[in-house]
């Protein structure tokens, strides 16, 4: 635990108490608030017909804007902003720390996970995620770890892979989720859930003629490196599946630790890619595959792609492409010099509005524009798996699909909960909605001019503010019932303007 934090809990009493769970979550909540989690008393609202580019940034390099982000942006310049998330460490996250932070298993080596139950990890590690994307000040960060955590997916429903994911979260993907791709890559090939996922411990070679077990290393030259149309044949993922032969998981001392057997590796010449991997490489054959993958040109344009597709558009421009494709052979894969580019380029800016929220984005944007106090129970968590993007449950290692069709059915969930929360109607979740409406509108009510900027970044179109009037004359006799406010707050949270971004 760090000083700033043992401080922290020491001031106000939490060091050494033996508060009900219940009580302890208030404490952190009010906390939190003092740190400075709370709403600015004041918030200027939109006044343009297109999306302010403020809230666009932060639309896409963060899951929303929190009461207070969109001035904080426009006062330090969008590019100071970009560089100061592209150096998280400098950033002060004490306050989601203290939410976030105090799951055990987070932290704990994969054979100590072993001693507990599996509903304990999984929800553990899925509120760690959520309540990082909904408080942590490191936003970049935070997107980066869910772009990264599709790209190297792991389902947490195989085999031993829920004992083992929380040290893959924190060592692999949270590591190096702003580092080198080179490094990331390295990382995931030998990591314990990796190993179980795509069954690399069952890749040995115990006699001469024995098959390697090619699962890991054609998903690492299809889907981690290359991509499906990187130009690699079935002998490249043979001779890739040789080169990781013999990396293995202990079972009793160490339980859950990764090890190498030489004598369960094929210690023979390959060539992968048109590359010689010299025999008598042993250990440092993975090291010598990652590299020969990840410095291939395939690879660039691949995962330049990916980011444009994940920030940009679903046609993802090629010029954006190639210019992320050369940063990324020039940087050798440096992930903060991709972002840079690619949230500074113009196709970026004019990209405004294109993008339909995921489950997990839609959840979390919600609650951080309504500045909403959780600590993410499972009333909540049920939401998103009933949207169908329950985290770390997605069955097969290309991902969840970052596609608008594949989300079209999770429409009607979606009002339901911008209706539920908007109401405080989602169990242990609560919004300030009187502070938020005196902050947007200096007092307890809402108008429609007012909403739709302030949710969504920009002037209500003539369609919208007529829907929104129409449902007000509507309801016109119940305009004193603290309900009404909220039904029109989630209206807007529910239209097509605030799904998509």
């Amino acid at each position: 635990m760090d000083s700033t934090r043992r401080a922290l809990l020491k001031a106000f009493g939490l060091l050494g108490a033996t508060l009900p769970f219940t009580a302890c979550e208030r404490l952190i909540s009010s906390v939190t608030q003092q740190l400075g989690q709370t709403i600015p008393d004041s918030l200027t609202l939109a006044n343009g017909s297109e999306i302010d580019p403020s809230f666009h940034l932060l639309s896409r390099a963060a899951y929303g804007p929190w009461p207070g982000d969109v001035d904080n942006v426009r006062g330090m310049g969008s590019e100071k902003w970009i560089e100061e998330q592209l150096n998280p460490e400098s950033i002060d996250d004490t306050a989601c720390d203290l939410r976030a932070r105090r799951f055990e298993t987070i932290w704990h080596e994969p054979g100590t996970c072993y001693e507990y139950k599996k509903q304990v990890l999984r929800e553990e590690l899925t509120r760690h995620t959520l309540l990082r994307a909904l408080y942590s000040k490191r936003q970049l960060l935070e997107v980066m770890v869910g772009f990264w955590t599709d790209h190297l997916n792991i389902n947490l429903e195989k085999g031993d892979c829920i004992y083992l994911k929380p040290a893959d979260d924190r060592l692999v993907i949270r590591a190096h989720a702003l580092g080198k791709f080179r490094e990331l890559i390295r990382a995931s090939a030998t990591s314990p859930a990796m190993l179980v996922y795509l069954d690399g411990k069952e890749n040995q070679r115990k006699k001469p003629g024995d098959v390697p077990n090619e699962n890991y290393a054609r998903e690492l030259l299809e889907l981690h490196t290359l991509g499906v149309d990187g130009g690699y044949t079935q002998a490249d993922v043979y001779e890739a599946a040789r080169s990781l032969t013999g990396w293995r998981l202990r079972t009793r001392w160490g339980k859950g630790t990764v090890y190498f057997d030489p004598n369960l590796h094929d210690d023979g010449e390959k060539r992968v890619l048109g590359q010689l991997i010299p025999a008598g490489g042993g250990v440092t054959d993975v090291d010598r595959l990652v590299d020969i993958a990840c410095h291939h040109p395939a690879t660039a344009h691949h995962i330049a792609t990916k980011l444009v597709h994940r920030f940009v558009s679903e046609d993802p421009p090629a010029s954006l492409v190639q210019r992320l494709a050369t940063v990324f052979t020039s940087t050798d894969g440096d992930i903060k010099s991709l972002l840079r580019t690619l949230l500074n380029s113009d196709e970026f800016r004019s990209a405004k509005g294109q993008k339909f929220k995921r489950p997990f984005q839609y959840i979390v944007s919600c609650l951080r524009a309504l500045a909403a106090d959780t600590h993410a129970h499972q009333p909540l968590i049920e939401y998103l798996q009933r949207m169908g993007q329950g985290p770390f449950q997605y069955p097969t290692p290309d991902g969840y699909p970052d596609r608008t069709a594949p989300w079209l059915g999770t429409l009607l969930w979606r009002w339901n909960f911008a209706f539920s929360v908007a109401s405080n109607r989602v169990p242990t979740v609560t919004v300030p909605l009187s502070e938020l409406a005196h902050a947007i509108g200096g007092s307890q009510s809402l108008l429609p001019d007012q909403l739709v900027p302030y949710l969504i970044g920009r002037k209500g179109s003539d369609g919208e503010l007529k829907a929104i009037r129409n449902y007000q004359k509507g309801n016109s006799g119940d305009n004193n019932d603290g309900n009404y406010y909220a039904e029109l707050v989630a209206l807007v949270l529910a239209s097509p303007g605030f799904q998509r971004c």
